[in-house]
């Protein structure tokens, strides 16, 4: 087996030295899930690969998702028959081959409230059937995701303890897939990447792009050199059009609110709030497992917003309160909030394109022409595998005349750290450390073994280990305090808990071997 690489301050002088030496087959520009598949996917087919971030790694709109693995129910809403299949077979390799440690069944309830008529409720339950057939074509078990079905009054209020029980008059209910962390994902797909020998190089800035050349800035070092390839792509985002003029975009703001489980009755599904007067659109109340309840989404066109970290603005906070809200038992008010987070979704504005940014297709945009670098930009978390997997096909056929590459293998690749269920409940750590990291909790554990101190909470109340923190430097390529405590860990979704959980990732970076603590780097 091959042993899995680490990411580190040495693995980074090294990418960044080979950067500045050696010609690559391809030069991956875009930190996030699209750049880090691409990355994977080029690597694992042999191909010599490269891949800078202006940042660190998830530091942009992937780690800002809802963490649903969607098998296509939104998409179906909508028309969007193609997009669904694919989403429900991307689906299916996540949560069966890919990343079963981290991608995980989720059941979902959609209350039959007021909001719903009888004959509305029915042609909304014709939704999740539709859905289990792309489930059961993509060879996806019901043991996995059970088929749909529905509950009569009692049982929809058992489930939905918050709720007013004279607002529920029973549930529709379906399985979907949900992520223990979206950021998590990008990170062992970087790693899986650099497993497989691709240089992985953050906080190295693509200045100027041309074809088989980036100028490149060391944001650490403040060195600027010009790497080279024989294929460069483009997959930075809502950042790609700065890097190509062909693509027009139109950022749409996903915001979300952060409440305690608690707050909601310690919920143990999915629920899905439809949205008076618009067909098709939910608000989601989505349980994680560290005692909070995530609360969105919004879908508004966000021009000029921060693509790091956009702002919840006020009245996307007053929406998803008052959505949520509508049928409880006791109303939520702004004191319930205990984070906020938002993310722009890079929809990709086309000929066709027309309405409101819920309109905009989540289909993603391949830019292909002669003298060009490759841009890949849009599609969705889901889909990301077969994202990267058309961009590399692409700089493949770029290459034929140079090279042969072996065909795409990521459908069968897991990622570090996977394992079947069956292996995962064998693993030698606590739970909460195997739901986080798969067979990799091992290594976790090791570091506390070696060091008690280390197993102590990072913040009083928090459940994530000053190991984790540790690890996320030693292994995962954390070199600033906000790398470990927004992306390795995600402490600063509580507020209150930021600026204790900040000082203790100072403390470890300045002792665990980082040396590189980061607080502002030049532009």
């Amino acid at each position: 087996m091959t042993a899995v690489a680490s990411l580190d301050a040495v693995s980074r002088r090294a990418a960044v030295d080979g950067l500045r030496r050696e010609v690559f087959d391809v030069l991956v520009i875009g930190g996030g899930i699209t750049g880090a598949g691409v990355a994977l996917d080029a690597a694992s087919r042999g191909l010599r690969t490269a891949l800078i971030e202006r940042d660190d790694l998830a530091s942009g709109t992937s780690r800002w998702s809802s963490k649903l693995v969607h098998g296509g129910l939104r998409y179906l809403a909508g028309g969007h028959v193609r997009i669904a299949a694919e989403s429900a077979r991307e689906r299916h390799l996540l949560m069966t081959v890919v990343a079963p440690h981290l991608a995980r069944p989720r059941l979902n309830a959609l209350p039959l409230t007021p909001d719903l008529t009888r004959s509305t409720a029915l042609l909304t339950s014709l939704g999740p059937g539709a859905a289990d057939l792309l489930r059961r074509r993509s060879g996806t078990a019901g043991e996995l995701l059970p088929r749909p079905g529905r509950l009569r009054a009692d049982a929809a209020r058992e489930l939905l303890p918050a709720w007013s029980p004279d607002a529920v008059r029973g549930a529709i209910t379906y399985w979907d897939g949900q992520l223990q962390d979206d950021a998590r994902l990008v990170v062992n797909v970087a790693r899986t990447a650099a497993t497989h020998g691709a240089r992985i190089a953050t906080y190295v800035q693509a200045d100027e792009v041309g074809e088989h050349e980036v100028a490149v800035h060391d944001r650490l070092s403040g060195e600027r050199f010009v790497a080279r390839a024989r294929v460069v792509i483009n997959a930075a985002g809502v950042w790609s059009g700065g890097l190509d003029d062909r693509v027009q975009l139109a950022p749409s703001r996903g915001s979300h609110l952060v409440l305690p489980a608690a707050r909601l009755g310690h919920l143990e599904c999915v629920v899905n709030l439809p949205v008076p007067g618009e067909f098709g659109r939910f608000v989601f109340v989505l349980p994680q497992p560290d005692g909070l309840v995530y609360v969105g989404l919004t879908d508004e066109p966000a021009p000029g917003a921060d693509g790091h970290a956009p702002a919840v603005p006020p009245q996307d906070e007053e929406f998803l309160l008052r959505i949520v809200s509508r049928h409880l038992a006791v109303p939520l008010d702004r004191a319930d909030v205990v984070g906020r987070f938002a993310g722009l979704r890079p929809l990709v504005v086309t000929g066709q394109t027309t309405g409101s940014s819920a309109d905009i297709s989540r289909e993603h945009l391949l830019l292909d022409r002669p003298g060009a670098p490759l841009t890949i930009v849009g599609g969705k978390l889901t889909t990301y595998r077969k994202m990267a997997q058309d961009a590399v096909d692409a700089a493949c056929r770029r290459l034929a005349d140079q090279m042969s590459a072996a065909p795409c293998v990521t459908d069968r690749l897991p990622l570090v750290g996977a394992a079947p269920a069956s292996l995962l409940k064998r693993v030698r750590a606590p739970r909460h450390l195997v739901r986080r990291y798969g067979t990799l909790a091992e290594q976790v554990q090791a570091m506390i073994d070696e060091d008690p101190t280390l197993g102590e909470p990072v913040v009083s109340g928090s459940t994530t280990l000053r190991a984790e923190l540790a690890y996320g430097i030693r292994h995962e390529g954390a070199l600033a305090p906000a790398d470990l405590i927004e992306r390795r860990t995600r402490l600063t979704m509580r507020t209150a808990i930021t600026a204790p959980a900040t000082a203790a990732a100072s403390a470890l970076l300045a002792t665990a071997g980082g040396r590189f603590e980061i607080d502002s780097i030049p532009g």
